[in-house]
């Protein structure tokens, strides 16, 4: 029996590995609502028990908000599994979210 490959053995720890993923908003704006109805839609159906979703509002969280040096609102960040990654708006083209977040369903 051959042992498996390292790309193999990559893949697997790809989709073993939880999603950190911070969300930050502007209160219950129409932009930040279809931003978190977007990104727990991706994750229910993507990362289905891989994920923890953290969803901050910068209004009632300032110092947090300020701590990683937001750009614009709504602002995905995907903490983990690295590289990092940033996405900005309402995360509504589903197909270039899951892309960027290097999602292997």
């Amino acid at each position: 029996m051959s042992e498996p490959s390292e790309a193999a053995d990559l893949e697997l720890e790809d989709r073993n590995d939880t999603y950190q993923l911070r969300l930050f908003v502007a209160g219950a704006s129409s932009h930040s609502v279809r931003a978190i109805a977007n990104i727990k839609r991706i994750c229910d159906t993507h990362l289905t028990g891989r994920y923890s979703l953290e969803i901050i509002d910068v209004y009632q969280q300032k110092q947090l908000a300020e701590s990683v040096q937001l750009i614009a609102l709504p602002l995905l960040i995907k903490q983990a599994p690295l590289p990092e990654r940033r996405f900005v708006g309402d995360l509504s083209d589903a197909a270039k979210v899951i892309k960027g977040l290097g999602i292997i369903s």
